[in-house]
C-alpha cells in the first residue's frame, strides 16, 4: 500500500503532466486546435477527453460541434448499428475508413436506460444525438448523446387503442430548435389485422415536443398515411416520409413536416413512371435522393438538387444487381427472429463517401460500397460486425444536450 507521501508524489508527477499537456494546447491558436480535433474519428475524441480536465473541457466545447459537422462533409462518419439479435436490442458503432475496413472494430454502445425500454427503434440521427422510441408499447422517447451517454427522456403522452405510430427527429437551423414529432394513427374498436389502415383512413393526431419545453402540442389530423421504415429523413430543415400505398391509387406521395412552421407540404417527385411505388428516400451531399427499385436488383438513384423544384430531379447513379456473401448464407433462423430482418429491403442507399463511392446496405445484413465510376461492388466486414443491423449513419460529438438546445 502507498504510503500518503507516495500518493502526494503520484499525484504532483499527474499534474505536472496535466499542466504540460495542456500548456501545450493552450500555446496553440484555438482555430487551428478546433482543426486538428475536428479530423479525428469519434472514438479518438472519447480518449482525447480523458488524457487530462482542460482537454476534457475543450473536447466538450460548443464552438468544436460546429467544426466537427463542417468536417463531416470531408470525411466519412461514424456508422451506429442497431442490432436485435443474437441479443436483443443493443446499440454498435465503428470509426468508418472504406479503405482500411478490416482493421476497424465494432464496440458496443452502452444505452443507460436499457432497463426501462429494453426494445426500441431508432427514430433518427442528428448533430450528434440519437432519438430512440419504444418498439413495444410506442410510448416511452429518449433523445440521447451515445458517446457522453448523456440522454433526455420524454414525457409521455396519450395512449390511443390500436395505434400504430410514425416519428420524426430533427433540427431546423432557422430556429435553431430541436423537435420530436409523433404521429399516431388509430381507430376506435378492434377491427382487422396489423395492417389495417393501408386501405382505409384512420383516425389521427399529431404531436409536437420542442427539446427544451415540458409539454407535447398537438397539430390535430394529418390527411396522409405515412410509412416510418426504414427511417426519416431530414433535409433543409424538413423531416420527410413517403405515404403507404392505398387501393385504387398509383404511387407513393412524398410528404415532408417542416420544423419552423409545421407544416406538412407534398413534395415533387420525379418522373419514374407513374406507377413505380417501389422507392425509398435518402440525402446525398445535403440533398434530397430517391432509390426506385426495378426488375433483377437493378436501382436507380434520383436527386433533387434545388430543392421542391420538380424538373431540378437528375437521374444520379444506376447500380445493377449484387449479392453479397452474407446474404447469400443460410440465416432462416435469425430472420424469423429478428424483427429488423423481416422490414429490411433488398438494398438501401446510406450516404456518398468522401470518396465518391456509394454506401449500401443489403437485406439489413450486409455493408457493401460501390464504385460508380468503375461498377464494381466491395464488401465491407468489420470485425465484430452483428448478424442482422440498422444501418444509422452518424456524426458524433461530446456535447451535452443542454448545451445544443441553449440551456
Amino acid at each position: 500500500m502507498d504510503t500518503d507521501f507516495e500518493l502526494q508524489v503520484k499525484r504532483s508527477k499527474i499534474k505536472q503532466e496535466e499542466d504540460q499537456l495542456s500548456n501545450g494546447m493552450e500555446n496553440l491558436p484555438r482555430e487551428i486546435v478546433f482543426d486538428i480535433l475536428s479530423k479525428l474519428p469519434i472514438s479518438s475524441l472519447v480518449q482525447f477527453k480523458y488524457v487530462c480536465r482542460s482537454w476534457r473541457f475543450l473536447a466538450q466545447d460548443p464552438h468544436l460541434v460546429e467544426f466537427y459537422n463542417t468536417r463531416s462533409v470531408e470525411n466519412n462518419p461514424c456508422l451506429i448499428f442497431h442490432c436485435d439479435f443474437p441479443i436483443r436490442n443493443q446499440l454498435y458503432f465503428v470509426d468508418f475508413d472504406a479503405n482500411n475496413n478490416e482493421k476497424e472494430v465494432v464496440k458496443k454502445i452502452q444505452t443507460p436506460f436499457c432497463a426501462s425500454m429494453p426494445e426500441f427503434d431508432v427514430v433518427g440521427s442528428c448533430n450528434g444525438l440519437l432519438c430512440l422510441s419504444d418498439s413495444l408499447y410506442n410510448d416511452a422517447l429518449y433523445v440521447y448523446n451515445p458517446f457522453n451517454r448523456d440522454y433526455r427522456e420524454l414525457p409521455k403522452t396519450v395512449q390511443y387503442p390500436n395505434q400504430e405510430t410514425v416519428f420524426g427527429f430533427g433540427f431546423h437551423p432557422g430556429t435553431k430548435e430541436y423537435k420530436v414529432v409523433k404521429i399516431i394513427y388509430y381507430r376506435k374498436g378492434n377491427r382487422g389485422y396489423k395492417n389495417r389502415f393501408r386501405f382505409s383512413s384512420p383516425l389521427s393526431e399529431v404531436l409536437v415536443f420542442t427539446l427544451g419545453s415540458s409539454t407535447w402540442r398537438s397539430l390535430g389530423r394529418v390527411a396522409y398515411y405515412l410509412h416510418q421504415w426504414p427511417a426519416q429523413v431530414l433535409v433543409h430543415g424538413r423531416l420527410h416520409w413517403v405515404t403507404w400505398p392505398r387501393r385504387h391509387r398509383t404511387g407513393r406521395n412524398l410528404i415532408s413536416f417542416d420544423l419552423a412552421d409545421e407544416q406538412f407540404r407534398e413534395v415533387p417527385k420525379p418522373d419514374v413512371g407513374l406507377r413505380r411505388c417501389d422507392y425509398h428516400i435518402g440525402v446525398i451531399s445535403g440533398c434530397l435522393c430517391a432509390a426506385f427499385y426495378f426488375s433483377y436488383g437493378k436501382l436507380e438513384i434520383w436527386v433533387m438538387k434545388e430543392y421542391e423544384v420538380k424538373e431540378s430531379w437528375v437521374k444520379a447513379f444506376t447500380i445493377g444487381s449484387h449479392m453479397p456473401k452474407a446474404v447469400k448464407q443460410d440465416a432462416n433462423q435469425s430472420f424469423n427472429i429478428s424483427k429488423i430482418a423481416v422490414k429490411g429491403r433488398l438494398v438501401r442507399i446510406l450516404c456518398v463517401l468522401s470518396s465518391g463511392e456509394i454506401l449500401l446496405e443489403y437485406k439489413n445484413r450486409a455493408l457493401v460500397v460501390y464504385d460508380p465510376k468503375t461498377g464494381k461492388f466491395k464488401d465491407l466486414v468489420f470485425q465484430g460486425m452483428p448478424n442482422w443491423f440498422q444501418t444509422i449513419v452518424h456524426v458524433g460529438n461530446l456535447n451535452h444536450i443542454d448545451t445544443l438546445i441553449g440551456i
